[in-house]
């Protein structure tokens, strides 16, 4: 039996779960809110063409309206000015969509402060319990922050001083950036900065060193409680917007089970 379909009998038998990592889109969708003088995307939204009737008696189909960081979504270098002449959405390489991926679990702490920031110390220690991050693949950081994601106001979480939800440090997104052999960072967030990360040096620190140094980003993810720390394989589809800065995506985890 070839190795695709051992894959497809594992996966029909359920030795292979499928795992939906994906925020479904929709109007309520949460999307980031930067402070004046910003400018925002737009919410998602669904413009009808036909349903069945006079305009199409057969058919319902609509436009979709939506900004390219909307929902679970893809960051790629060209996002930010550090990464600009890197390589756009549909460029990115078919070996980061479909790659290793590991779970670095910090919900607790998140829970008791939700401005807690990774640190490359918190890596290390992971590492020496679970083994290297993998070549060429991914590290997703589990925060818990799904679980919020039903609302806009409780994800976001502003208050007078701003947003506040979890991230990674300075140094941390430097390490992950430089020294880190992963293609890619995600994060269960509205995006994969901390809140709080203009105040940092330097701003937006993983937009910064991350995809200055032409790796990935991944966000809004959910159900990363469902993966173990190592052994899941992701897989990433975003459109092939060209000249795009990212896009939507449907994300999921390939995972052993039994």
């Amino acid at each position: 039996m070839s190795l695709l379909a051992q894959l497809s009998t594992a996966i029909t038998q359920g030795a292979v779960e499928v795992v939906d990592l994906t925020a479904p889109l929709s109007a309520s969708t949460p999307i980031l809110q930067l402070p004046e003088p910003f400018a925002n995307t737009i919410p998602f939204g669904l413009e009808e063409i036909s349903r069945y009737d006079e305009r199409g008696p057969r058919w319902y189909w609509n436009n979709i309206h939506t900004g390219e960081h909307t929902g679970t979504h893809l960051d790629v270098p060209v996002h930010w000015l550090s990464g600009k002449d890197g390589h756009d959405v549909s460029e990115v390489p078919l070996r980061t969509l479909v790659a290793p991926a590991v779970v670095l679990d910090a919900s607790a702490r998140a829970a008791e402060d939700p401005d807690f920031l990774l640190s490359v110390d918190d890596i290390r220690a992971w590492e020496r319990e679970n083994g290297p991050l993998p070549d060429g693949g991914w590290l997703l950081y589990r925060t818990g922050w799904d679980a919020r994601s039903h609302d806009q106001e409780a994800f976001l979480n502003n208050d007078e001083n701003g947003p506040h939800s979890p991230g990674v440090s300075a140094e941390c997104a430097r390490w992950l950036a430089e020294e880190a052999p992963i293609t890619g960072f995600g994060v269960e967030t509205v995006g994969t900065d901390a809140g709080q990360a203009l105040a940092i040096e330097p701003a937006f620190p993983c937009h910064e060193l991350l995809l200055g140094a032409g790796k990935h980003g991944l966000t809004q993810l959910r159900n990363l409680a469902s993966l173990p720390p190592t052994g899941s394989l992701l897989v990433v589809s975003p459109l092939p917007i060209v000249g795009g800065s990212g896009s939507p995506a449907r994300v999921y985890a390939l995972v052993e089970r039994g």
